[in-house]
């Protein structure tokens, strides 16, 4: 499975998710992990089709909430209801390696 993804990885400009299943999910976050340890540095979004992605959406938005997550690293995954829109920012997207550490002194849960 790791070689697949990192050939999928390779072969391509950037990642969109369409609303699908456990493996979608796995996938997209494997590849948001990369992107956030500097591993691949290409855009990644969900086509939120019909509000598919609305309540992960505000799943990551709680984590950084609570300290899990850092809001600039939830800023480098792009959603859009509209395909044309996600591909615009996906374009426009210049994705960064970001330090993936937190700030010892951050509020925790």
């Amino acid at each position: 499975m790791h070689e697949r993804k990192a050939l999928m990885s390779d072969l391509s400009d950037g990642f969109i998710s369409l609303p699908g299943g456990i493996g979608t999910l796995e996938e997209t976050f494997e590849m948001f992990t990369w992107l956030q340890l500097g591993l691949q540095l290409k855009p990644i979004g969900l086509l939120n089709i019909s509000h598919f992605y609305d309540h992960l959406h505000q799943f990551l938005l709680l984590t950084v909430q609570k300290g899990f997550l850092l809001k600039s690293n939830l800023d480098m995954l792009l959603i859009s209801t509209e395909a044309e829109m996600l591909l615009d920012l996906m374009i426009t997207c210049q994705p960064q390696k970001l330090d993936k550490w937190f700030d010892k002194n951050a509020n925790r849960v």
